[in-house]
């Protein structure tokens, strides 16, 4: 009898973005994007990386597609790079730029291999940045012309679309905090306009893939998936999580909270703590704007790696439980809360009854290679063997999770953290370039195999 309950018809499968792991960041014709840009400033990058090589996929991709076909991974999350294909973000094509990407759909398609295609994983045209960015007017027609030309080429084979990856991180660390590119510190009201046209360019994606795609297309967004862990079952305890993932309690909680980021495109409005939040700030808001964002989709993904415990206090309002002295955690610092794969899809599948995908979920370790020459990384292994159980058991309790990608395939470039932080199945030498299999790559091939049931092996 099994005692997995992922659905016979799960998507498993693992994740990169373009700027991570291409590198060929001059390629011929392509222009610079936000990232370019931004690693050029001393110090904004631990020790000063860039992408500009990155894992150099660019070249070898049909060796990492060999890899991925080698452990039977059945589904590859990969992103777009805006100014490869259209240099300055509007207007010219670049038939070589996009070319690329045909010839990495054609060879995904011939090792059975389904693409899932993000449109948007933070690779911002420079060109249009100096126009204005995101704050720009016209920013939702330029998303659109881009999404326009990538269905134009690729739709007749891909049939699965991620249009933005993270608003929450490329705007609020991007343009408010400035840690990540481009690197602004802008004003919350330019802040809630910015995330008001990046509304905008979602729907007006979704309607360009819907109405122009050559086949059938299920159409989805990748969202930091913020989560709050109860501190008990107490019903009490429940409530603090589900208000301190969604409500409003002050400018900068607002400012992440997920019902600013996900209600405007998946429920039409943005919640009443919005406005009375943030009152004389909020954008104004066209008559068509609400039934352009939340144009029908067809699954919500969650990006989450890690969840802090709340309690409800004596005030009726949610109050943090610090972690435990030595609580363990991920070599980024991030501590490792397996139940956020329980508690973040449940309370998002409860508030917006869509399919749920989980885009990303990994584990940042020191990996290197060992004397015998094989990545040993028992860390990672027993990481993602927690979560996916959590997950199984939201499954179980009738939580509508229908995928999984892990992140990542291949060690890259962890933007602001640079090369320390390894996410990847694959490990690679960042001077030689050269791809070892790591343990938990073998090991994550045996659970899609089992559609999950070897997560139960020894339990």
């Amino acid at each position: 009898m099994s005692r997995s309950h992922f659905p016979a018809d799960f998507v498993w499968g693992v994740a990169a973005a373009s700027y991570q792991i291409e590198g060929a960041a001059y390629e011929g014709l392509k222009c610079p994007s936000v990232w370019d840009e931004f690693c050029r400033k001393e110090g904004v990058i631990a020790n000063n990386d860039s992408g500009e090589v990155a894992c150099d996929h660019f070249h070898r991709y049909e060796e990492d597609i060999a890899i991925m076909s080698s452990l039977g991974y059945p589904t590859y999350r990969f992103s777009i790079n805006w100014p490869r294909v259209i240099p300055k973000g509007t207007g010219q094509v670049y038939a070589d730029g996009l070319d690329f990407y045909d010839r990495l759909v054609d060879t995904l398609l011939s090792k059975n291999i389904t693409p899932y295609v993000t449109l948007f994983h933070w690779e911002f045209p420079q060109a249009l940045q100096d126009k204005g960015g995101w704050l720009h007017p016209d920013s939702p027609k330029w998303f659109a012309e881009y999404t326009r030309v990538i269905v134009d080429k690729l739709s007749d084979r891909v049939r699965n679309w991620i249009t933005l990856n993270e608003p929450q991180c490329f705007i609020l660390l991007g343009h408010y905090e400035g840690t990540h590119a481009p690197g602004l510190k802008m004003p919350v009201k330019e802040i809630l306009a910015i995330a008001h046209n990046v509304f905008l360019a979602h729907g007006e994606s979704v309607k360009v893939i819907r109405e122009e795609a050559k086949t059938l297309s299920r159409i989805g967004l990748a969202m930091i998936g913020r989560t709050f862990i109860p501190h008990s079952l107490s019903p009490q305890d429940i409530e603090a999580a589900r208000q301190a993932i969604f409500d409003f309690d002050g400018m900068e909680h607002g400012l992440w909270s997920n019902g600013l980021w996900f209600d405007p495109m998946l429920l039409g409005r943005y919640p009443e703590g919005y406005y009375s939040t943030f009152g004389d700030l909020v954008p104004a808001i066209g008559p068509d704007d609400f039934e352009v964002m939340a144009q029908p989709i067809d699954f919500l993904g969650l990006n989450i790696y890690q969840a802090p415990f709340v309690r409800m206090g004596p005030d009726g309002k949610p109050e943090m439980v610090p972690l435990k002295t030595g609580a363990p955690r991920a070599n980024n610092g991030w501590p490792v809360t397996p139940q956020s794969l329980y508690w973040g899809p449940r309370f998002h599948y409860e508030r917006y009854r869509i399919p749920i995908y989980i885009t990303e979920n990994g584990l940042a370790n020191q990996d290197w290679v060992s004397l015998d020459g094989r990545v040993h990384d028992p860390q990672r292994i027993d990481y993602l063997r927690r979560y996916l159980l959590e997950l199984d058991r939201a499954i179980a309790d009738g939580t509508g999770v229908k995928g999984y990608f892990q992140w990542s395939i291949l060690d890259n470039f962890e933007w602001a953290e640079g090369y320390d932080k390894r996410f990847g199945l694959v490990y690679v030498d960042f001077e030689t370039l050269k791809r070892t299999v790591k343990d938990s790559a073998y090991w994550y091939s045996n659970v899609i195999k089992t559609n999950g049931e070897a997560l139960y092996e020894g339990l």
